[in-house]
């Protein structure tokens, strides 16, 4: 790709980030917009541009890119074009932990339904499967095995939510089915910069092993003829993936095929699966992606709201489809 089409793509980020600030069951002008955020107007719109709609748009910037990263790196580590981020069973980790958190009282005794407790109990599950992750990767040497795994944790992990949901009320359930549709506001500006925080990490850490993981592209036994730590590689790989699809849960609960599909856009786009190239573009177009689908999730001009997570899976599942007819942007 040429420089020009990095503009073009930046340009494309920044124009979907400003339509889903403006845009809504009211729609605000750019010029009201810009003097809001100067802090130049003291309409009624300031806090709906200040404490709602900018936070969410920023909520979907770091959604879609840490996300999309997460999505590369397991695709990458595995040599699975099917690979997304909660391969590892990190999704159902979050998702165990708040269905707990929610209907717990049914069969243990208690119930943690504020909003820090759903946040709380989200990481805790996630930080749960992803030491139960580490723990297999010290004994288990074939990444595929360790794929198996994971996706044996999620099903476990799925058995025992449908427990709880069959001894729940109706109401512990509405509410954990709400938080499996997924949304990316509700949040301040605190809980953003922690997100944030944990994203900036896990940028540092690949920027450290973008050789390693254009080396394992050929796989393994080319990567050790290269004298690359195939041990200390897996587990920087499995941490920011923890570390990302984790957070993201937490706060945003599941996001689905956005990790998925995102890479394969990417490597279609470059033409390319060199890793210094593809992680740019890789966060430029999942911050994108995200950003359009919560413009569509807000259903403009209306006073309904679809759930974020079934626009995704609208948006990715096509994609995801076309990708397979494609063959050739499925293989590694």
């Amino acid at each position: 790709m040429k420089v020009k089409h990095y503009i073009f793509l930046i340009s494309l980020l920044l124009l979907l980030f400003v339509a889903d600030v403006a845009l809504g069951s009211i729609y605000i002008s750019v010029e009201e917009l810009w003097a809001i955020v100067l802090g130049n107007s003291d309409s009624t719109n300031h806090y709906i541009i200040t404490q709602l709609r900018l936070p969410r748009a920023v909520m979907a910037v770091l959604t879609g890119a840490g996300l999309a990263i997460a999505g590369m790196l397991m695709q990458t580590m595995f040599r699975n074009p099917l690979a997304g981020p909660f391969v590892l069973g990190i999704s159902s980790g979050a998702g165990l932990g708040v269905a707990i958190s929610i209907m717990g009282s049914s069969l243990l005794g208690f119930s943690l339904i504020t909003g820090f407790g759903l946040i709380a109990s989200s990481i805790l599950g996630s930080l749960a499967v992803f030491l139960l992750i580490i723990l297999i990767s010290l004994r288990i040497k074939d990444t595929m095995g360790l794929l198996i795994i994971g996706l044996m944790v999620g099903s476990l992990s799925s058995a025992v939510v449908g427990i709880l949901q069959y001894f729940s009320p109706s109401e512990q359930l509405r509410r954990y089915v709400f938080w499996g549709l997924g949304s990316l506001g509700n949040l301040t500006w605190n809980e953003l910069a922690i997100i944030a925080s944990l994203i900036l990490l896990s940028l540092i850490g690949l920027l450290l092993i973008i050789k390693p993981l254009n080396a394992l592209l050929l796989g393994e036994t080319y990567a050790r003829s290269l004298g690359i730590n195939l041990k200390q590689t897996r587990w920087i790989i499995i941490a920011i993936t923890c570390l990302l699809a984790g957070s993201i849960t937490a706060f945003a609960g599941p996001i689905a095929f956005i990790g998925l599909a995102v890479p394969h856009i990417a490597r279609m786009l470059l033409s390319s699966m060199d890793h210094k190239k593809l992680i740019p573009l890789v966060i430029i177009i999942g911050a994108s992606l995200l950003l359009a689908c919560d413009i569509v999730a807000q259903l403009p001009f209306s006073n309904y709201s679809l759930p974020i997570n079934a626009v995704t899976s609208l948006v990715g599942a096509p994609l995801v489809i076309w990708l397979i007819v494609k063959k050739r942007y499925l293989r590694f």
